[in-house]
């Protein structure tokens, strides 16, 4: 009985971490007409601002998507790429360490 009881478990367990990242990044919107379109990206035009998003075969289209036409498009933020860089904090720590201050007091 134990073990089918940890094998639901289990089974429930994994179904819902599934979910949760199947949720992904949150999504965004940007609705106005497009400028441009080809296979790699949809450009539209948002107040004063042209919007550049990309596209691949994956991007599923409902209508007929062409220049012109008002398009609501949903899309997340991903990154591409992360620096990181010594900032201020790894400096005050340097710094921290050599104060005299910063020595209990007995």
């Amino acid at each position: 009985m134990n073990t089918k009881a940890f094998s639901l478990i289990a089974a429930a367990s994994l179904a819902l971490s599934s979910l949760a990242f199947a949720a992904g990044a949150k999504t965004y919107q940007v609705t106005g007409p497009v400028l441009e379109v080809n296979d790699s990206i949809i450009a539209v035009q948002k107040g004063k601002d042209r919007w550049e998003i990309n596209r691949d075969s994956n991007t599923k289209v409902t209508g007929d998507l062409k220049v012109g036409e008002k398009v609501t498009v949903t899309y997340t933020m991903s990154a591409t790429d992360v620096e990181v860089k010594a900032g201020k904090a790894e400096k005050g720590a340097k710094k921290e360490k050599a104060s005299p201050s910063a020595s209990p007091k007995g």
